[in-house]
């Protein structure tokens, strides 16, 4: 598995996974320079080359200067999230049908941001975190569990029968801003065009909604998402 660019890589170092080797433009500068230190203090292998060989071996041509190899990413199981928690109860996010990468690894990133414990996501009709999702993350999928399950209903049955509470976020329900959202809880968000299918939502205890002030009726699921988990670490504060 490769992983580019400065701030993915960065972070990457920052985690005890095993990092075969790096590729380092020649001449590092800057923030290339700090990642080469820190790849030194790991006895990391640094291989330079010349840019077009950074380019040829680059998935999305975003590598600025720095790919990493890595093994392929490693999931976590819901229990490895569940027994993460924290005092103030579990804080998990579940994407049903995230299919885009780049809302996946936005949603990583919120959520790693707002200390949630993990990330859970589908295996089928989902994407998956591959190396295009840990750069969009900017580093976050480094840092946070993920888990892949067979199924979202089931999970979501496991989650209620441990304590959780369980909200769906989607256009038509109540407002956010009354929800209580401390204690172990579980936020589910949806596909930009399905949104949270219909027997998941009616499984979860609440639906719930971001009031929306203007013109155009719905957000980006990532954006959503952010502002949902945001308004569950003020409440729990």
């Amino acid at each position: 598995m490769k992983t580019e660019g400065r701030n993915a890589v960065f972070e990457l170092l920052k985690t005890d996974k095993n990092i075969d080797k790096l590729l380092l433009e020649k001449n590092p500068q800057g923030s290339l320079k700090a990642i080469f230190a820190e790849a030194r203090k790991r006895n990391i292998r640094v291989q330079f080359v010349d840019k077009k060989v950074l380019d040829k071996q680059s998935e999305e041509g975003r590598h600025q200067g720095v790919i990493a190899y890595t093994t392929d990413f490693v999931y976590s199981s819901l229990d490895e999230i569940i027994s993460s928690k924290g005092e103030k109860g579990g804080f998990i996010v579940i994407c049903d049908g995230i299919e885009d990468v780049h809302n996946l690894g936005s949603i990583i990133r919120v959520a790693e941001c707002a200390g949630a414990d993990g990330v859970v996501i589908p295996s089928n009709n989902s994407a998956s975190v591959t190396e295009a999702v840990v750069r969009i993350s900017a580093g976050a999928a480094n840092h946070i569990k993920v888990a892949k399950v067979n199924s979202v209903n089931r999970t979501v049955d496991e989650l209620k029968k441990q304590g959780f509470w369980l909200y769906a976020l989607e256009a038509d329900g109540s407002s956010i801003y009354d929800a209580d959202l401390k204690g172990d809880i579980a936020i589910v968000v949806g596909g930009e065009d399905s949104g949270v299918r219909r027997l998941t939502r009616e499984k979860c205890d609440y639906t719930l909604s971001i009031p929306l002030k203007g013109k155009v009726n719905s957000l980006n699921a990532s954006v959503a998402l952010g502002i949902a988990v945001y308004e569950a670490v003020r409440k729990r504060q």
